[in-house]
């Protein structure tokens, strides 16, 4: 993926991209091994701590020995577990007798987005998720990786159409633990005996391993886990390896160590597999919220790589200035909103900032508005920096970045190219 904006803009600006590529693999596959943490804290009753070390082990090893050939054969399997093993739960939990009918009161749990502010946030994040899901290598590893490019269109869109099917159980799931009495299981939150009849807050983010536990019987809460498992395995390795693999090409290869021979870009690849692994790791135990870091991997990737991907798809204006002017514009409005999960506070308090239940909270669509301004920052300092070369208001010699007057006829590639 950062192919493009290397040849374009240079080895060492492109590179500049890989960070928030980084980030965004690293936040979503913590985001997953947490989520695999929870659901065997729940069904087989283990520390939660220790399954996310041994799924993460398990995980890195298999792509540390397979590489590509092993996330490839291994995410068929996975993926007919995670079908079978969804649909097969949501049955056996839908007609439980400890659970009404969720056709009676679907607002009971459809729920509510709220006022104007809620919905600015809401369309912010629904924005974020479905924009910041484009620029990711471990998609474009897969479209690269097809014999054909009419092979690699169709694959995208069974994809999309294949996620829309895949989403119905985890809804139908929620539904159904919506629509519980759990004061008739025995589900004890805390442990000290006392039941509530609704999940409470802080639980919410084992709906999933509490429904397969508490409302199947045992051999399906298994089938559930195994499906969970898969899930979480197929997307980690998958993360895992595009990272180590952005690193060992674009980074090392390209910018580092020209040079490299193969069996060197290899054992640095693996090095990072094991670091991408670790990192992963260290965030899924620190921060709880599932939900907050599936949001946190698309952030910097909506807001940075999004606007630059299709600049430099479908830009031919654009240069390495406006691409430089666009990554610090970009980065900063963001990092001016803070993130409470991280810790980081917020230098700026946008349109209706607010505090809920003491956390900061920006209800103004920054992440939006970032995103545009990068993308105008692109465009504009392109155009202007061309403009004043172009019309001799600035001289040939301060073309520092050689992207407008001073271009190499041939931009230097690695040996192998």
């Amino acid at each position: 993926m950062l192919d493009p904006f290397q040849i374009k803009y240079g080895q060492r600006v492109g590179g500049l991209m890989f960070i928030p590529a980084l980030l965004g693999e690293t936040f979503w596959s913590a985001a997953i091994l947490s989520a695999l943490g929870a659901t065997l804290s729940v069904i087989l009753e283990i520390d939660m701590n220790a399954s996310v070390i041994i799924s993460a082990c398990i995980a890195v090893f298999y792509t540390f020995t397979g590489g590509l050939y092993a996330v490839a054969y291994t995410d068929v399997v996975q993926l007919f577990c995670i079908f079978v093993g969804l649909w097969v739960c949501v049955p056996a939990a839908l007609f439980e007798n400890k659970t009404e009918d969720i056709s009676r009161d679907p607002e009971g749990w459809i729920g509510s987005i709220g006022g104007f502010r809620e919905n600015t946030l809401w369309w912010d994040n629904m924005l974020l998720l479905v924009f910041g899901g484009i620029p990711w290598q471990v998609y474009f590893q897969r479209v690269l990786s097809s014999k054909t490019s009419s092979g690699a269109q169709k694959l995208s869109f069974v994809a999309g159409v294949g996620c829309i099917v895949m989403a119905i159980p985890p809804a139908l799931i929620g539904a159904i633990a919506k629509n519980t009495d759990w004061t008739l299981t025995d589900y004890i939150p805390y442990g000290n005996g006392t039941k509530y009849k609704d999940i409470p807050h802080g639980k919410t983010n084992m709906v999933v391993p509490l429904v397969f536990q508490y409302l199947t019987p045992r051999w399906v809460s298994f089938i559930g886990l195994g499906a969970v498992s898969a899930a979480v395995m197929s997307s980690a390795d998958s993360s895992v390896l595009s990272a180590a693999s952005m690193f060992a090409h674009n980074i090392w290869k390209l910018t580092i160590r020209p040079n490299a021979s193969d069996r060197e870009v290899i054992i640095i690849m693996r090095v990072g597999i094991v670091a991408v692994g670790v990192m992963a790791t260290l965030l899924a135990l620190t921060i709880q919220s599932i939900y907050g870091l599936w949001y946190l991997c698309a952030d910097l990737v909506y807001v940075i790589l999004f606007p630059q991907l299709v600049c430099v798809v479908y830009f031919k204006g654009s240069n390495t200035y406006g691409c430089l002017a666009g990554y610090a514009v970009g980065l900063l409005l963001r990092l001016s909103g803070g993130e409470p999960m991280l810790g980081l506070p917020a230098t700026f308090h946008y349109p209706m900032f607010d505090y809920v239940d003491g956390v900061p909270q920006q209800f103004f669509p920054f992440k939006s508005m970032a995103m545009a301004a990068c993308f105008a920052t692109i465009i504009g300092v392109s155009k202007l920096s061309v403009h004043l070369f172009a019309t001799g208001r600035l001289s040939p010699s301060f073309d520092l970045l050689k992207c407008v007057t001073n271009v190499p006829l041939v931009r230097p590639h690695s040996p192998s190219e």
